[in-house]
């Protein structure tokens, strides 16, 4: 499967970088290039809840993390190359803690996308050996 340069480089930002701000930029010229797809909204969400709890804004963690799972049910458990399945399970698990009273100022932790696709897995290495630069267009 050939995958958007965009893409690759959002699993990148996601998984290695651990850059949730980039994961936005990067999906979001996507999402609009693609004409909104609300699978790649919801990708973007998990990333953006994800910037939100980091810096210490519990409450739009909270909003994106729910908007994302609502747009990420529904589509096929393995999607463009990853376990979407996994995806939407931790998001949740995340979720849940974010609405704990007893878990309120949990320890950020990262999320990973499990990749299960070996070209996509190549391409999101390729990009570890040689990182971009933020913003980097092509």
């Amino acid at each position: 499967m050939a995958y958007d340069r965009l893409y690759v480089l959002f699993v990148y930002y996601f998984n290695i970088a651990r850059d949730y701000f980039e994961c936005h930029e990067v999906m979001e010229e996507l999402w609009l290039e693609e004409g909104r797809n609300p699978l790649y909204q919801g990708l973007l969400q998990v990333a953006v809840g994800l910037y939100h709890y980091r810096n210490g804004n519990a409450n739009g963690a909270v909003k994106l993390m729910s908007a994302a799972l609502e747009k990420l049910e529904g589509h096929p458990d393995v999607t463009l190359g990853i376990d979407l399945k996994k995806l939407r399970e931790d998001g949740r698990e995340y979720l849940e803690k974010l609405l704990d009273p007893g878990q309120t100022g949990f320890e950020f932790y990262d999320l990973d996308i499990r990749i299960l696709d070996s070209g996509l897995e190549e391409l999101v290495e390729e990009l570890r050996q040689h990182p971009p630069e933020p913003h980097e267009e092509d």
